[in-house]
């Protein structure tokens, strides 16, 4: 024989409203405690259920003296589910206007992006743009050793001979050449993809942030290392 199964949480919500609406009257816990059993609810998860009620406004409580009474009405659940209602219209209301701004967000982002052959082109030059900034970075990156500042940080306080400081201010004077010889031709594309590319100017100024030219990006100036010499 199989064993019963007992009352779920909504069932047992269900039992004790009924208790309240069959009555219209108001109770204290401990008579609620001996009318839940008869309706199948434990005494013991009584208050547990009573209280879950309460949290959801289907039923009421209030301290009259040193005693609390329970009550609840069917207008109580009429007026949860109205309140619910309205709510889970407003949200609709406002989900819909979003939707609306998001559609036409979508539509003004459409514009001057439509598929086509001049579209596939200018997709394709930008991509070679990038792979050629790319390679700018890279290239850059083997005069990090050659660089004036990173020359003077390695040579201050060190002896040398003079002959070999003659030598240290030629590489320095070559490497500065160098670096902005490769600032004038970033400038050179920059200015390039600008008139190219005047519907991606959004696209070309975070790839520019992404590759590390920024707003304060310039030439260098040339310094002159403190090398002591023998």
């Amino acid at each position: 024989m199989s064993k019963k199964r007992g009352l779920s949480l909504e069932e047992k919500r269900e039992k004790m409203l009924e208790i309240f609406y069959d009555s219209q009257d108001f109770y204290l816990l401990k008579e609620l405690e001996k009318l839940g059993p008869k309706k199948g609810v434990i005494s013991q998860s009584v208050k547990d259920v009573i209280q879950s009620l309460v949290d959801d406004d289907l039923a009421l409580k209030d301290k009259i003296g040193s005693s609390i009474y329970f009550w609840s009405l069917p207008s109580c659940a009429g007026n949860q589910l109205r309140n619910v209602s309205n709510k889970l219209g407003s949200d609709l209301k406002s989900s819909k206007k979003r939707l609306a701004e998001l559609i036409v967000q979508r539509d003004n982002l459409k514009k001057g992006r439509e598929d086509s052959d001049e579209r596939e082109e200018a997709l394709a030059e930008l991509k070679t743009v990038e792979t050629k900034y790319n390679e700018l970075k890279s290239e850059m990156g083997q005069f990090a050793d050659n660089d004036p500042a990173t020359l003077e940080a390695m040579t201050v306080g060190i002896l040398i001979p003079s002959c070999m400081l003659t030598l240290a201010e030629n590489a320095i004077e070559v490497s500065h050449a160098a670096a902005n010889r490769w600032t004038d031709n970033i400038f050179t594309i920059r200015q390039w993809c600008s008139k190219k590319f005047p519907q991606a100017k959004e696209q070309l100024e975070h790839l520019y942030t992404e590759i590390g030219i920024t707003e304060d990006f310039d030439y260098l100036e040339l310094v002159n290392p403190v090398i002591a010499q023998i």
